[in-house]
């Protein structure tokens, strides 16, 4: 998820666990808890795009780190707020909760996670929420306001980190169902357009749950294509694109060319504009991509390579939205 969201929701979780007695402190180390496991943003400052895509969720957010750090989050929090009666089992549990309720929502989007780093390089990603939905995260950045402002001792501090926390779960519950019902039509369309599919994933697009992007593979290349589950036609329109790996075919035994197909877990396609080979990693959709299947994948890296042991890879960007677009969008997300 989101940075704020986890603010937040780390914020309410440590009011649930002290509630009255330590005030508004276990807010402070609940969103320091939540928080620590995108350190990994540092990583920014020296690593390339390869190495800075896969650090990202990686070490930082796998269970190993998350026993390593725990302690030393207790032995703090235990020092700094003597005298006390808070056990120090209860921190260790605290700062467990925490940091496994960071690893939990962040295992639901598209970009996934490093459960078992460094023993297993594996990314567990669900595909279920975007990393950034306001309906997840509107309940518990009103409590977060709201246990902000009412006293330490306010009676109905209780109801807000309750809301805070099992709300965003009854809405986590109907992305899920969200999921199965496109899961469902993608299986069918596969079917009934005579697909040979080999896999295929499906994740909502940016910001909501009723607009996904689907990508279904077979062994020359990906259909691609965007359904919302409003729509009373199951049908889905798909635009093919070959993977082209023959473009790699000069720098595919780089180790930067294998990173990038490690993080993009096989769904890429190589294209060439002018003199530069172009790799699109397409799990994170199309810039606009609901408004025309032809757009650019957002994620994509410019590869040159001039000399056999250089290679410079550029991340793409998110384009601008627009206002046709945000129109375009709402009408394609609501069935229109």
């Amino acid at each position: 998820m989101d940075t704020l969201t986890h603010i937040v929701v780390g914020a309410c979780i440590g009011e649930a666990f002290f509630e009255k007695g330590f005030g508004k402190k276990a807010m402070v180390w609940g969103v320091l808890a939540q928080s620590i496991p995108d350190i990994d943003f540092v990583s920014n400052l020296w690593l390339n795009s390869p190495d800075t895509l896969l650090a990202h969720r990686g070490f930082t957010h796998s269970i190993f780190f998350t026993f390593l750090i725990v302690p030393i989050f207790s032995l703090i929090a235990e020092k700094i707020h003597r005298p006390h009666n808070i056990s120090f089992k209860k921190w260790n549990i605290f700062f467990l909760v925490e940091l496994l309720f960071h690893l939990f929502l962040d295992a639901f989007n598209n970009y996934g996670i490093g459960w078992f780093e460094p023993f297993s390089h594996f990314r567990f990603s669900f595909n279920t929420i975007y990393v950034a939905d306001p309906l997840f995260s509107i309940v518990p950045g009103i409590s977060f306001v709201a246990l902000i402002v009412l006293n330490k001792h306010h009676l109905r501090r209780s109801f807000w980190w309750k809301i805070a926390l099992f709300i965003p779960f009854f809405y986590l519950g109907y992305c899920l169902i969200n999921k199965n019902k496109i899961d469902n039509w993608v299986l069918s369309n596969i079917k009934s357009q005579n697909i040979n599919a080999i896999d295929y994933f499906t994740t909502p697009a940016p910001l909501q749950n009723l607009l996904w992007y689907v990508v279904v593979s077979d062994k020359n290349g990906f259909y691609v294509g965007y359904k919302s589950i409003l729509e009373k036609n199951k049908a889905i329109r798909f635009n093919y694109f070959y993977k082209n790996d023959s473009l790699l075919s000069n720098t595919g035994d780089h180790e930067e060319i294998q990173k990038l197909k490690r993080f993009s877990k096989g769904y890429y396609t190589a294209e060439k504009f002018d003199n530069t080979i172009v790799f699109n990693d397409l799990r994170f959709g199309q810039s606009f991509g609901w408004t025309s299947l032809k757009n650019n994948f957002v994620f994509h890296y410019y590869i040159n390579h001039p000399k056999n042991n250089e290679l410079i890879i550029q991340k793409g960007r998110f384009s601008n939205w627009d206002w046709d677009a945000v129109k375009v969008f709402y009408h394609r997300a609501t069935g229109g």
